[in-house]
């Protein structure tokens, strides 16, 4: 059994902040990947857990043949204004509605973590690359001196206690774990590199409803109250309040490029 009804209900909770707010924050990271793996005009392109479709979108502006994924149809309605001729299909990433050797490019930007079997799901991302097809593992960059960390920390007091042994947000955030997960599917880690990309927000309220937009916000306000996770996160903030009363969080990504 999967995860998508859980994720899909969590993660479209807030839809349009998820969209307009937070998706954004991570605009650099897909454009530096695209870069990456020169992903251009007629390029078979998959996004595997593409929430709102935002690299998508910027996929398609570069002539791309794009598809894309996700556990929440409250996304993907948004995904399909954004690229009218993608192809998005509500599913579970362990089990791909897409055929074998269907794209040249599939990314996993910050997903594969969520699947109920992450091996499962890189694996099921092989199979609908082509050979010799890039597929790209996208996860935090390492938490240690990363200033969005404490953010995602922040509000582990209100989530319910993860299962024995469950792999904790940065679980692929070290460079070995990551390649071994790589390796674990059979694919051929090419280069990996990190992307800064900082969560910029115009005041408190902005930054409260784009962090409260996330599926793990989400989670902890079911488990305790959307109170405790706005406290949770402007307790966090704090400490990124700039003189105008902006808030500017540093974040990095970590991402491997393979070959499948």
């Amino acid at each position: 059994m999967g995860t998508a009804t859980l994720n899909g209900r969590l993660w479209g909770s807030a839809a349009a902040d998820w969209a307009t707010i937070q998706e954004p924050k991570c605009e650099p990271v897909y454009r530096a990947v695209f870069d990456r793996v020169d992903l251009q005009a007629d390029t078979s392109y998959a996004d595997l857990g593409c929430g709102a479709g935002l690299a998508t979108q910027i996929a398609a502006g570069r002539g791309a043949v794009v598809s894309g994924l996700d556990a929440a149809e409250n996304l993907l309605a948004i995904a399909r204004t954004r690229v009218a001729r993608g192809d998005f299909r509500v599913g579970e990433l362990e089990h791909l509605p897409f055929a074998d050797d269907s794209f040249d490019v599939v990314t996993g930007f910050n997903s594969f973590q969520y699947a109920a079997k992450p091996s499962a799901a890189l694996a099921e991302a092989k199979r609908v690359a082509r050979r010799g097809a890039k597929v790209v593992i996208v996860t935090w960059g390492k938490p240690e001196g990363m200033e969005a960390a404490s953010l995602v920390t922040s509000l582990r007091p209100l989530l319910p206690a993860p299962p024995p042994g469950a792999p904790g947000p940065f679980a692929l955030s070290d460079e070995a774990a990551l390649r071994g997960f790589a390796a674990s599917a059979g694919l051929e880690p090419v280069e990996l590199f990190d992307v800064d990309s900082s969560w910029e927000y115009a005041d408190l309220d902005t930054a409260l409803r784009g962090l409260r937009s996330s599926g793990v916000a989400a989670r902890a306000i079911e488990n305790s109250s959307e109170h405790a996770v706005d406290e949770a996160h402007s307790r966090a903030l704090a400490l990124f309040r700039q003189p105008d009363g902006s808030y500017r969080v540093g974040s990095t990504f970590r991402c491997l490029v393979t070959r499948a």
